[in-house]
C-alpha cells in the first residue's frame, strides 16, 4: 500500500469527507510542501509518498525538522 493512499484515507476517515475530497486536500498540502522546502528535501516528497514505508524510514528525519523549523522561523 502506498503512503500517500493510506494519508488519504486517514484524513479521509478522521476529518469525516470523501477519499476523492480527502486526496484534494492531501495534494494540495504536498504541493505548498514541494514549494516550500527546500529543493534537496522537496525533491524526496513524492518518492516518499508514493513508497512503501521502508522508503519513508530512510529519510533523514533530523534534517527534515530542522529544514521544517527554518520554514516556520526556527532556527
Amino acid at each position: 500500500m502506498e503512503a500517500m493512499d493510506e494519508l488519504v484515507r486517514q484524513v479521509a476517515a478522521k476529518v469525516g469527507i470523501s477519499e476523492d475530497k480527502a486526496r484534494v486536500a492531501v495534494e494540495t498540502v504536498v504541493n505548498f510542501l514541494k514549494e516550500k522546502l527546500p529543493a534537496p528535501l522537496a525533491a524526496h516528497v513524492d518518492t516518499a509518498l508514493g513508497a512503501a514505508a521502508p522508503a519513508i524510514a530512510n529519510l533523514d528525519v533530523g534534517s527534515l525538522a530542522g529544514s521544517l523549523g527554518g520554514l516556520f522561523g526556527k532556527k
